[in-house]
């Protein structure tokens, strides 16, 4: 008969390779009961944002004294040998645990079986996979939600409950159940913002896409039949995992600093050629300021990126109409004379000197200004993912700094409160373009200076 290893972790944050655990918890199983324990609050040798404090009640206090991680991975190793790890979401717990020992030199390699696709098989049509919702659902008590043995035991309760579904614990698919999707699983996926990610039958990483409604937007991956790709990945797709997002600004977000991160397969075509074209400006031999629209230089910042030619030159376009810009000095119109515009006395006439280039080149730099916020420093706050949650997205010295979640029992006019929710991502052109899209498009939105 085999044997469990049913382990839960709590961390600074969600991401293996920059965060670590603060907390762990393994209850051995010998598939009728459990027969071991361990837990022990780790020092992460790091601080613990407040956000994290806030949802787990573990602060920095709390971990001073415990043992950091190599202090207890002797231990982890042994008494996880031979047993396969069980966990809620294991891929998350799984894939923390290898960082840290891998951040020893040692390579920790086990089987791993998921309690979420067991139940979405075993017990199919409920309204939420959540540990704490199936918990509530079923009935399992779990008095020490979001700490390591609370959620340890009570993934214990629930795996048991698992195990009686079946005559013996080894007709459950210890391989992780990569198999075909389900009818209840497409079922029940949110109809809500967020990012998803498809995994093939070897668990590899193979799309991250992001909607408004998740449910709606992977039943058109499955029924999309438009061209060779598209059939091919969705024969594919073994597994789909997802993160709500609360809003489709962070499901932006997020969806960009994942692919870039991950690289998925299906994912590349569209990194090759997603704002492959780029605004640039230069001055013409008789000090005008232009602009030209062309594929992206990688030895030269563009001013702005776009995803094809026609995206670049609508926008140009919306900034000559607005500035009261030249067709010809914008590369809209090719003419060796004035432009269209002129003719129809809707240009200055910059294109034949009538206008001088200092008001001209002053009316170019108001445009080109759009590119940059309006602020410097701020925090743009949008809904969240339950109804007393926001979303918050912080900029500072014009660079995206990363999102975070804050209950609205906080203080969502303090900025100070606000910065410890925030988890850092990446800035690039990129996100900074998603960002002001946002902001042009919700000019009523909140946003909090700092």
């Amino acid at each position: 008969m085999s044997q469990y290893a049913i382990v839960d972790i709590e961390t600074t944050g969600l991401s293996p390779s920059t965060e670590k655990i603060t907390e762990i918890a393994i209850l051995i199983h010998d598939g009728t009961k459990v027969v071991e324990t361990f837990s022990t609050l780790i020092n992460p040798e790091m601080k613990i944002p407040y956000r994290i404090t806030q949802m787990t009640g573990i602060n920095n206090r709390m971990v001073e004294d415990a043992p950091k991680f190599y202090e207890v991975a002797k231990k982890i190793v042994e008494i996880t040998e031979d047993r396969i790890i069980v966990g809620h979401n294991v891929r998350f717990d799984y894939g923390f645990i290898r960082s840290e020992y891998k951040s020893l030199g040692y390579e920790y390699q086990r089987q791993t079986l998921d309690t979420i696709k067991l139940c979405r098989k075993l017990i199919p049509g409920q309204p939420s996979y959540g540990l704490g919702n199936l918990c509530k659902s079923l009935k399992i008590d779990n008095h020490a939600r979001h700490r390591a043995e609370g959620d340890a035991m009570a993934t214990t309760r629930l795996f048991e409950l698992l195990l009686s579904l079946e005559s013996t614990p080894e007709k459950t698919n210890l391989n992780g159940m990569q198999s075909s999707l389900s009818k209840s699983l497409i079922e029940n996926l949110p109809k809500e913002p967020g990012v998803y990610y498809f995994y093939n039958k070897d668990n590899e990483l193979i799309y991250v896409g992001k909607s408004i409604n998740i449910h709606d937007r992977i039943l058109s991956h499955l029924n999309n039949n438009m061209n060779k790709k598209a059939v091919e990945m969705r024969n594919a797709i073994a597994d789909v995992q997802f993160t709500l997002t609360g809003n489709e600004l962070v499901a932006l977000l997020l969806e960009s600093s994942e692919i870039k991160k991950h690289q998925p397969l299906y994912n590349r075509a569209q990194r090759r050629t997603f704002y492959n074209q780029g605004l640039y400006s230069f001055f013409d031999d008789e000090g005008y300021l232009n602009l030209k629209i062309t594929r992206v230089i990688a030895s030269l910042n563009p001013l702005y990126t776009y995803s094809s030619v026609n995206e670049g030159r609508n926008h140009v376009e919306m900034l000559m109409e607005e500035y009261g810009l030249c067709q010809k000095l914008c590369g809209l119109y090719d003419t060796q004379g004035p432009c269209f515009h002129y003719q129809i006395h809707q240009c200055k006439g910059a294109c034949v000197g009538e206008e001088s280039k200092e008001s001209y080149n002053l009316r170019v730099q108001q445009a080109l200004d759009n590119y940059h916020f309006e602020h410097q420093n701020f925090l743009l706050i949008t809904a969240g993912r339950q109804p007393h949650e926001k979303a918050i997205v912080k900029v500072e010295n014009g660079r995206y700094k990363g999102f975070g979640y804050a209950d609205e029992t906080c203080d969502l006019n303090n900025p100070d409160l606000l910065h410890e929710c925030i988890a850092s991502y990446s800035d690039n052109k990129e996100v900074r373009r998603i960002i002001k899209s946002h902001l042009r498009n919700n000019p009523d939105g909140k946003i909090l200076l700092f």
